[in-house]
């Protein structure tokens, strides 16, 4: 929830290199220069994806690894989570609540925008072109479309050679 005097910003974040980079960003320019000060309460939200949805199986095959990839599964929120405290902690921001929340990222982002009151949605790109984007899916795209408040997409620079 919101504070009287603070916005909600939240942070949709994964292990992947632009998730990161785009979360070092938002930290570097909305909460690194206002120590103490900074102008949002900061929400950071890694989304699990749910066993069955890993592994795409369905029957009796699956009840025997589901168990395994939902150990796999936890192991790499937590370290999605660990490095989003260490890179707050590098940076001084200490006004932050982490979250893992099972489900599919595009819905999980929208939702954590609705339960905290969210004035702002931060999430990295992959910079999928449109074919891949068609095929897999882009959160920053439907996140874009469907969350109920500002989002701001940060896209990694690309290196010109």
């Amino acid at each position: 929830m919101a504070t009287a005097d603070k916005s909600v910003m939240v942070f949709g974040i994964d292990d992947s290199e632009h998730s990161l980079y785009a979360f070092e960003w938002t930290l570097d320019h909305f909460f690194a220069p206002f120590p103490g000060t900074a102008p949002f309460k900061l929400v950071v939200v890694h989304a699990k994806p749910s066993p069955t949805t890993a592994i795409g199986l369905a029957g009796a095959a699956a009840i025997d690894v589901l168990p395994l990839v939902e150990a796999d599964l936890k192991k790499a929120a937590d370290r999605v989570v660990e490095k989003a405290r260490e890179i707050c902690s590098s940076k001084s921001v200490t006004d932050v609540t982490v979250e893992v929340v099972e489900g599919d990222a595009r819905n999980v982002m929208c939702e954590a925008v609705e339960n905290h009151r969210a004035s702002i949605l931060v999430v990295g790109s992959h910079g999928y072109g449109a074919i891949k984007r068609a095929v897999l899916g882009s959160v920053s795209d439907y996140c874009a479309h469907h969350a109920h408040c500002t989002v701001m997409i940060v896209k990694k620079p690309k290196i010109k050679h």
